[in-house]
């Protein structure tokens, strides 16, 4: 096995392709890392408390840079005698103030009940947490605009004037939004008063000349010399460069290594990298599949398998398979208006499209498509995620 471990031909370290995994180097981030830092300077030299706005499309690297910014500027805190910390809150899986408050909450007391609490009690704990360990925390709402479109700006006005009634001392929070959109403009006056127009950070999509660059980061970090010829980096750089999205780059890179893998090959091939392509879509990509809930995997799933050859399902076919599906998985299916509400929900995703057409009769049906991935893939893909959640159930 020339010393790797297992029987790996080409895979090194496979965690290093995770979208949880951040480099110590963000390669083509460097100019938003260095506005970062200059932004929250008076943090670490004065204790005062800061906004910044992350802004740009999918894939653009915003959050793993507000994730290796958090973990640089904890370092250095700690260098200078002033313990920092940082949450990251994803506001599209926690979508209301009490679900955000009990996410950080819960970061310093895992048994904190998850129910019971007014969103000011949890305030009060958050702060008395933060007073007995002398901390300056920042916040990041990772999707933030999904916050606010629910009505939810009123955390954000409390979470930006979270020291406002302290007197002298240090600022023990900041706060750091993540938006596809600005969504500046979507806060309260007394809201967006704390957010200066300043400390918006733009991410644009990447080219292609970015995007090859990211991937051979991560082709040296994950894979073993040589495994991965450079035509082959060329390629998924190009398939990519039409979304500019380097998470859809990523993720072709490493299902390439595992067709690879699978194959008992010692290269990733472009062959490789256009079977990846046939299994991933940047809108429908696998990390969009595991953080649906559990409901509207089936309803994906059923959507997938009802369609089988044909271009348009109605709504009644896919509730019909709903069923079946969730009878397969020992889950009890929910009634049509819940069911409908996944429908709309999953669409809101980007993950299937509806539309309303007449009938002779007069009448009107809604047909549901999915045009951005093939359904057999598709139907792969939920059916391992979901009978790898059982495995763990």
């Amino acid at each position: 096995m020339n010393g790797r471990y297992g029987s790996s031909k080409v895979l090194k370290d496979p965690a290093k392709l995770s979208f949880d995994y951040v480099p110590e180097r963000l390669v083509h981030r460097e100019g938003q890392m260095e506005r970062l830092r200059m932004i929250f300077r008076p943090v670490l030299e004065s204790g005062v408390s800061q906004t910044a706005l992350l802004m740009g499309d999918v894939g653009t690297g915003k959050t793993a840079t507000s994730k290796r910014f958090c973990l640089d500027l904890i370092r250095e805190g700690n260098e200078r005698g002033r313990p920092m910390d940082f949450v990251v809150v994803n506001c599209r899986q926690r979508n209301t103030a009490a679900s955000v408050l009990l996410r950080l909450v819960t970061h310093f007391d895992e048994r904190f009940p998850d129910r019971g609490f007014s969103t000011m009690e949890m305030l009060r704990a958050l702060r008395k947490h933060l007073e007995s360990r002398k901390l300056h925390l920042v916040v990041v709402l990772d999707e933030a605009d999904v916050l606010l479109r629910r009505g939810a700006g009123d955390l954000i006005y409390q979470l930006s004037r979270f020291d406002e009634e302290k007197i002298g001392g240090r600022a023990s929070m900041s706060l750091i939004l993540i938006s596809q959109k600005y969504l500046l403009d979507l806060l309260d006056p007394a809201s967006l008063s704390t957010f200066r127009r300043a400390n918006v950070i733009r991410f644009d999509r990447y080219e292609t000349a970015e995007l090859r660059d990211i991937i051979a980061d991560r082709v040296d970090l994950a894979f073993y010399p040589g495994t991965v010829p450079d035509e082959s980096i060329d390629l998924i750089a190009d398939i990519s460069a039409e979304f500019g999205d380097a998470r859809f780059a990523i993720e072709i890179l490493e299902k390439a290594g595992m067709l690879a893998e699978e194959e008992g090959e010692d290269q990733v091939t472009a062959e490789h990298v256009r079977a990846a392509k046939a299994f991933t879509y940047s809108v429908v990509t696998r990390s969009k599949i595991e953080d649906l809930d559990i409901q509207r995997q089936l309803v994906l799933l059923a959507t997938a398998r009802a369609m089988r050859d044909r271009a348009y399902v109605t709504t009644g076919d896919v509730e019909r398979m709903y069923h079946v599906v969730a009878e397969e998985y020992g889950q009890r299916p929910r009634g049509h208006t819940q069911f409908w509400a996944y429908v709309q929900s999953i669409a809101g995703q980007g993950l299937l499209e509806t539309k309303v057409s007449g009938d002779p009769s007069g009448g009107r049906t809604t047909y549901i498509s999915i045009p951005d991935i093939p359904v057999k893939v598709l139907s792969e893909m939920l059916e391992e995620v979901l009978s790898r959640a059982e495995d763990r159930g």
